[in-house]
């Protein structure tokens, strides 16, 4: 019973700063370490142009974070007076920390789904895949307005009665967690890969390979993926990147490189279809699409 409160008394406690805190010298020292070791063993997991994109892109989406997290707390605290339940008062709280950690898989699976899917989260999201490589620095390279396009998907937690507070900390672990899928340097590891992200399941995720496309969306179990029908093995060797690769590193033109695609295919648009299909649609939504149904 003592190890329990205590337990209880020390999940209460911790907050963003302490991830943060512990987080970010791990996620550079497994950096630094990946490094050194594709430099003596002449892998090649890293280059200089791309680091510096990522670099680039990863400073844009703390910026959009610094500027938005603050009405997007307000949003999930103001939802949460009008919860269907209580989930503090249902469970211990050991078990409300693994239930959201659960809940915010889950709903980022649907949420990672809908933006390899959806043209427009598309072009939000492509900049995180917009890397030739495959390091643990890979994982940093997020997506300029990802802040912003994933809060309508994490609306659902406060109200079905998730406190938000929690929920912060917790989605911060998990992303912690999703960083250490970005990587050649940890091979398979056997029963895990079917029941977690592991790197061997997202190295897949990453892959442009026709069998591995649109596959491997979850961030902390690859459970939902087994369930839902996106799962894939990681047989033959990974290609990394996109399908028609952006050739830039330059962040500025990774984040617009999509948008531009779809304002000139809005503005070639003969239809209204045609327009939502563009904006809605999947990636490879093409006008022969809506003659077909």
């Amino acid at each position: 019973m003592l190890t329990f409160y205590l337990w209880e008394r020390l999940l209460l406690a911790i907050t963003t700063t302490d991830v943060y805190a512990v987080g970010i010298p791990i996620i550079l020292g497994l950096i630094c370490l990946e490094a050194l070791f594709s430099t003596f063993r002449k892998r090649g997991f890293y280059k200089l142009g791309d680091t510096a994109g990522t670099a680039g892109l990863l400073a844009g989406n703390v910026f959009v974070s610094l500027m938005t997290q603050g009405l997007v707390l307000v949003l999930y605290f103001s939802l949460y007076q009008f919860r269907v339940f209580t989930v503090n008062d249902l469970m211990p709280v050991w078990a409300v920390w693994l239930l959201t950690l659960v809940m915010i898989d889950f709903v980022f699976y649907w949420y990672h789904r809908s933006a390899h899917r959806v043209r427009f989260l598309w072009a939000i999201h492509m900049n995180h895949h917009s890397s030739v490589e495959m390091n643990f620095s890979v994982a940093l390279r997020q997506a300029w307005f990802g802040p912003i396009s994933k809060a309508p998907f994490y609306v659902i937690m406060p109200l079905v009665g998730f406190d938000p507070s929690i929920t912060l900390v917790v989605g911060l672990i998990s992303r912690l967690w999703g960083v250490l899928g970005h990587t050649q340097w940890i091979d398979k590891l056997g029963w895990m890969d079917s029941v977690f992200n592991t790197p061997s399941t997202h190295r897949v995720h990453h892959g442009t390979n026709p069998e591995y496309i649109d596959s491997n969306y979850g961030n902390f179990f690859i459970v939902w993926d087994r369930l839902f029908g996106t799962y894939a093995k990681e047989d033959a060797q990974v290609i990394f990147g996109l399908v028609n690769n952006v050739e830039t590193n330059n962040p500025v033109k990774i984040t617009f490189h999509t948008w531009s695609a779809i304002f000139s295919d809005v503005k070639g648009a003969r239809s209204f279809a045609e327009v939502g299909g563009y904006i809605f649609g999947p990636p490879d939504w093409s006008p022969q699409d809506v003659k077909n149904s």
